[in-house]
């Protein structure tokens, strides 16, 4: 057995640790370097990257142009966030957390920042009247899972995929115990969606863009390769729902959009005609 951890009085960095993730994490927030954003032809200018959460975002902008809304226009911008892009000067005007996504609307006076992904979701809906029920209790249910994922994602992204996919030393415990929330949640959804067609009732929502991203992707085996680890398929409700997001056009869209990895991508949106030819179904 190896020699168990014992931390320090006082934690320091190390600055000369070198890991995958090392141009992502760091102790301290500001600017790294002097870097001023891009700036495109839209109103609304998102910097992200194709991530659950950079998704989130361009599913629900690709929803509003579905429906006809044509101030959600958008240019989104890719922050290379293994390249430290998100720690650019200006990216930190934009979002002082350094996380993707960010978002920024040139069509207020002054232009407003949006960042945090649930509450640019939250924002986008309530500017454009779509995706948010206007009666107090549809909305009520549909922030409570909006806050929900929020709350819950963390211990799928960062407990249990990075302790079962991405940790350079597999630790049991770790392991057991993400993988033991992670089913918990998987449960939950199961049991709203065996009564439910979609999260928060028989409405599509803003809830149901912000799951999809993290736990949809589960669903369809394309996170951490967890899929036959969590026995995904089990959850035969969760399952329809999450074929039935994945199907519309807009969600397809959405999706690839700040992506540079896997069978469909692309890099930067400015148009709609940027999926010409990029989309395979």
């Amino acid at each position: 057995m190896s020699e168990q951890y014992q931390p320090p009085k006082v934690w320091t960095w190390n600055k000369d640790e070198v890991s995958k993730f090392s141009n992502i994490n760091r102790p301290i927030a500001g600017p790294t370097h002097e870097k001023t954003l891009p700036v495109g032809k839209h109103p609304l200018q998102l910097y992200s990257l194709g991530t659950p959460n950079g998704q989130k975002v361009t599913i629900l902008l690709e929803e509003l142009l579905e429906q006809g809304v044509s101030g959600a226009e958008y240019d989104a911008f890719i922050i290379r966030i293994n390249e430290g892009d998100q720690f650019s000067s200006g990216f930190v005007d934009v979002n002082p957390n350094s996380k993707i996504p960010a978002l920024l609307d040139n069509s207020a006076t002054p232009p407003l920042r949006v960042f945090e992904s649930g509450n640019i979701l939250l924002y986008l809906a309530e500017k454009f009247g779509k995706f948010l029920p206007k009666d107090l209790a549809g909305r009520t249910e549909t922030l409570n899972w909006l806050f929900w994922l929020q709350g819950s994602a963390p211990y799928l992204g960062g407990g249990f995929g990075h302790f079962y996919h991405y940790a350079p030393v597999k630790i049991e415990y770790a392991i057991n115990r993400f993988t033991m929330e992670a089913k918990r949640q998987l449960d939950v959804l199961d049991r709203q969606l065996a009564e439910h067609r979609f999260i928060a009732g028989e409405e599509y929502t803003i809830a149901d863009i912000a799951i999809f991203t993290w736990y949809g992707s589960l669903a369809q085996g394309g996170l951490y390769e967890s899929a036959e680890f969590l026995d995904i398929k089990s959850y035969k409700h969760f399952q329809r729902w999450a074929a039935d997001i994945a199907s519309r056009p807009a969600v397809k869209r959405g999706r690839i959009v700040n992506r540079t990895w896997g069978d469909e991508q692309l890099e930067e949106r400015h148009d709609a005609s940027d999926f010409d030819g990029v989309l395979k179904s």
